[in-house]
């Protein structure tokens, strides 16, 4: 990597992607006094951006990695099963096999603790960040600190992810149990099958993450942050310096950039000097509105057995999650859709049975996945003027406040608040 050059101001940044953590960079860029470009092909809030679609967690205990041990055993599964939890499309195998590899690798306990144990670091007092910014730009409203259940059929289903509870425990992260008519208290909506759930009350979720995302940019635009509507392919780099980030409509002249352009990050990573293991890990979701009377879920919950987060947005009851496989630009299998309005059905059976098309919408998101589950942040070998903000997963949302609160310290030259190390650009 390049030595740190010394920082003069006024430093002019393009931030290479305008979705939770590159507006999240560019109003702690402000804050450091920096000139602000925003670039990205889609404006904050699109619905073609993965920030839009997410199951709106602020989890400061999400640190537990998309992996388990033995999870080689279930590849053949996943190749047959295209509408299952967890899907591979044949097709996408071979260019897939090394990030498949490494994250398989990556599933040892050892491994998993000293995963999380970095995460933490990373998620911590999520929704309190998220607040403070959401608040700044006059949207504290869509920021709910009241926690999140995760949903049980049975304390034994529970205590099979013992290893990950336990793991969390280890953190100081802290639960409480619901059992019974306590948890029919709590979510007299939901399926009485399910049984058990713990409540994580340092968690929180954003009501509207598309609406969120629209209000950062007009906070920072208000702030005098620009927005150009463009693609980067490369950047100018001469003598360790940059000098400009380029796109098909010519160069932007700057002193610094920032690449969180989510999946789309690992080329101008390849620009950049460092060659990262990143996957476009497609994810759906299905809104449900109109029904709130029938039935809701009063606390966003994550149902393991179905691999979902259950969220009522202000648009309407949100199903999302599960994991597809495939290239950026496959055609969605909308059958995935389809599933998420099943699930939601079997969760609240007080939803109408036949619901119109109407009342339901389908969503395909890409998140940017690394195989062992963290996300790169850090400066960039061609030059220390350009920093990797990317690769957090299911966690992206959560993770956006610090992160960018990280990138504005290195931008500034200042030291990071977290040891960066474990997120190392460098590592594959």
């Amino acid at each position: 990597m390049s030595s740190t050059p010394e920082i003069t101001f006024p430093r002019h940044v393009v931030i290479i992607g305008a979705g939770a953590v590159g507006l999240m960079s560019a109003i702690h860029a402000l804050d450091q006094g920096l000139q602000v470009t925003l670039l990205d092909f889609n404006e904050p809030g699109s619905e073609e951006a993965s920030s839009y679609g997410n199951a709106g967690w602020l989890s400061s205990h999400s640190v537990i990695p998309p992996v388990e041990p033995g999870m080689w055993k279930k590849v053949p599964g996943y190749l047959m099963d295209p509408i299952g939890p967890l899907s591979i499309r044949w097709r996408y195998l071979p260019r897939l096999a090394p990030w498949l590899l490494r994250n398989l690798a990556s599933a040892r306990r050892e491994r998993i603790r000293s995963t999380a144990r970095a995460l933490r670091t990373l998620v911590v007092d999520a929704r309190t960040l998220h607040h403070e910014i959401a608040s700044r730009a006059g949207v504290g409203h869509l920021i709910d600190t009241s926690g999140v259940l995760h949903v049980y059929r049975s304390r034994q289903q529970f205590e099979g992810d013992a290893f990950g509870w336990g793991v969390r425990r280890e953190l100081g992260i802290q639960w409480t149990e619901l059992e019974g008519e306590a948890l029919r208290q709590r979510e007299p909506d939901l399926d009485p099958a399910f049984g058990f759930a713990v409540q994580v009350d340092e968690a929180g979720h954003c009501k509207n993450p598309g609406a969120y995302m629209q209000a950062l940019q007009v906070y920072a635009l208000a702030r005098g942050a620009h927005c150009i509507k463009g693609a980067a392919t490369g950047f100018r780099v001469e003598q360790g310096r940059l000098k400009a980030v380029v796109t098909a409509q010519g160069e932007i002249a700057c002193d610094a950039a920032v690449i969180s352009a989510g999946a789309r990050s690992k080329v101008l990573a390849a620009q950049a000097g460092d060659h990262v293991q990143l996957e476009s890990e497609r994810g759906y979701h299905a809104v449900i509105s109109g029904h709130a009377q029938e039935a809701r879920a009063r606390t966003p919950m994550m149902v393991s057995e179905f691999k979902v987060i259950a969220t009522q947005m202000e648009t309407g009851l949100r199903i999302a999650g599960q994991v597809e496989f495939a290239s950026f630009e496959a055609a969605p299998d909308w059958r995935r859709g389809e599933i998420m309005r099943d699930i939601a059905l079997k969760l609240f059976p007080g939803l109408p049975r036949e619901l119109p098309s109407s009342d339901v919408r389908f969503w395909l998101g890409r998140r940017p996945s690394t195989p062992d589950g963290m996300p790169c942040i850090g400066a960039a070998t061609a030059s220390s003027d350009i920093i990797h903000a990317y690769g957090h997963g299911h966690i992206g949302l959560g993770c956006s406040a610090r992160t960018g609160r990280i990138v504005g310290q290195l931008l500034a030259g200042q030291a990071p608040e977290i040891d960066l190390a474990p997120f190392s650009p460098q590592r594959f």
